[in-house]
């Protein structure tokens, strides 16, 4: 016989799990969550896509123009790592307001440029205005969603809004520039600030419980990590326009990246409460991960790289590549519709698997490229990258959202570092090592095709001769029409060296795609092996115990 309840006992039960909101209380935090999250894609990839308008706005060169690339890319890549133990410390409230605000008044300040200087220093402020706003978009996402609808729908829905950001603007871009320069990007990223600080003030998100997390070993710790990533950023940014070997001061920067990186994790594995935990990143699960999402980003860099890159040396215009870059958007965000439909927690192998695929046909497409390849040949393959990546990155992330939950809350913060490292400095070294092998192999290539421009071959007399032919109905001066000739054939022989370069790196990913899904392959069943093994000698303890063990 159970006794009577005691007056208030119904109350004490287990608080219910949150069921998440209505539709109609939910719209407006997705639709929050999608402008704040384009308002950060689209801050970097006007920048990224608009380098060459930019130097000749300011005047300067293009060489000189792309430190305003390194200088938004730093604070992107190394803000990050802070950023969470200030919203725990003083209120995701104020973290929201400030971090919206700031981001508002430097769009404000991008209208007033007028030399690179002072872009660099804008260029800067926004990024590190920026670094908040990706988690701004997460927080609106999945805020009114329930625990298990948080991984299987808002995920993927956010990381398709923030991933197609620098596609969607060079889409953009050459409607906003038009006749009128950069006057048009500016106000369009100012637009999307104003209506991003709207949002954040009307719409609050659920306040959390603050807690002092910050300690003072953290600032030495995170100047340290900050100066060794931010050395990278500016090492593979400049190295590549620069070239390593011509520019002594790349190589010392490297070097006191590595210095620092190294001093960082002596202190941190001395700390009782790290900022981040290298033990815990350097087990076997989480190096896998880690080389994972680095090598899929290396990877990517093919799509974010090489095709723009090609397509601007074989002279095609920006606005000639919209139809393109509009593909890869539309397919990116069908990829982030098949996670929704197909995303569980033990599919993470099956989606990379698939997306290890796409990438492989796409670049073995794409490496029959010839000079006269356009962005429509382009289209069935770019489109098949960007659907690849949205199949690789949200179960990757939950992957590691859910090892770093299970080890509890405090490793949340070294997961994130992990993502943004990958990702933020994954794309600018697979760009800087993208770059760098292009141009080697462009150097190789022109030199094999200039050897080829013999004067005593017959086939070149023929057509040289028919150059000068040509020419000589402007110009009688035959000293002048042949140099004008032999000038349009080594530009020809450029553009085909450039041609084949980036066919020997689509070719070079291709492979690196298929080594790739050999690894996994193998992975896969070595687990299976191990599983089987286990679940065939598990029932049989007291073989492999010792006799103290069974007593």
């Amino acid at each position: 016989m159970t006794s009577a309840p005691q007056p208030g006992s119904a109350q004490a039960g287990p608080p219910t799990a949150f069921a998440g909101m209505s539709l109609a209380r939910a719209l407006p935090f997705f639709c929050a969550s999608v402008l704040i999250g384009l308002a950060q894609g689209l801050g970097q990839g006007f920048v990224s896509a608009n380098i060459p308008q930019i130097a000749g706005d300011l005047g300067v060169s293009t060489t000189d123009a792309s430190w305003l690339m390194a200088a938004y890319m730093i604070p992107r890549a190394t803000l990050p790592l802070m950023l969470i133990k200030v919203r725990t410390q003083f209120g995701l409230r104020r973290f929201a307001e400030v971090s919206i605000v700031v981001f508002a008044v430097v769009a404000f300040s991008a209208l007033w440029i007028s030399d690179l200087r002072s872009a660099v220093v804008v260029q800067f402020l926004s990024g590190c205005a920026a670094a908040p706003l990706s988690t701004l978009a997460f927080l609106y996402m999945l805020e009114p969603l329930s625990p298990p609808d948080k991984m299987k729908y808002g995920l993927p829905a956010v990381m398709a809004v923030i991933l197609i950001g620098p596609n969607l603007a060079r889409v953009i871009s050459p409607s906003l520039i038009g006749d009128g320069g950069l006057a048009g990007v500016h106000f369009a990223a100012l637009g999307l600030a104003l209506m991003s600080l709207a949002v954040v003030w009307v719409l609050p998100l659920k306040p959390q419980p603050r807690e002092k997390v910050i300690e003072a070993g953290d600032f030495l710790s995170f100047a340290l990590i900050s100066f060794g990533f931010s050395a990278i950023v500016i090492s593979f940014v400049m190295g590549p326009i620069h070239w390593w070997f011509d520019a002594p001061w790349i190589g010392w920067l490297l070097a006191g990246a590595v210095i620092s990186l190294t001093l960082a994790v002596i202190i941190e594995l001395g700390r009782r409460a790290p900022l981040v935990d290298f033990r815990w990143l350097a087990t076997p699960a989480m190096l896998h991960l880690t080389l994972t999402l680095l090598l899929f980003r290396l990877v990517l860099s093919e799509q974010s790289t090489g095709a723009p890159r090609m397509f601007q040396v074989l002279g095609v215009a920006p606005s000639q590549m919209e139809s393109l870059f509009l593909v890869i958007c539309i397919a990116a965000m069908m990829g982030g519709l098949a996670c929704v439909a197909w995303m569980k927690q033990t599919r993470e192998p099956a989606f990379h698997a698939a997306a290890l695929v796409l990438i492989a046909a796409a670049t073995f497409l794409d490496s029959q490229a010839t000079v006269l390849t356009r962005p429509e040949q382009f289209l069935i393959s770019q489109a098949l990258i960007g659907f690849a990546s949205m199949l690789f990155m949200p179960p990757a992330m939950v992957m590691g959202l859910m090892a770093a939950l299970k080890k509890g809350p405090n490793y949340l913060l070294s997961f994130i570092i992990v993502f943004i490292a990958t990702q933020s400095l994954g794309g600018v070294i697979g760009s800087g090592i993208f770059t760098t092998f292009t141009t080697h192999r462009q150097t190789f290539h022109l030199a094999t095709l200039t050897e080829q421009l013999s004067a005593s071959d017959p086939l070149m007399q023929s057509v040289m001769a028919q150059g000068t032919a040509l020419f000589a109905t402007q110009n009688p001066d035959l000293a002048a029409d042949r140099l004008q000739t032999l000038s349009q054939l080594m530009t020809e022989a450029g553009r085909q060296a450039w041609v084949m370069a980036y066919n020997d790196a689509y070719f070079l990913t291709f492979l690196i795609a298929l080594t790739a899904l050999a690894a996994l392959v193998l992975h896969v069943l070595r687990d299976w092996i191990w599983a089987r093994m286990n679940a065939a000698f598990g029932a049989k303890p007291e073989i492999s115990s010792p006799p103290s063990e069974q007593s």
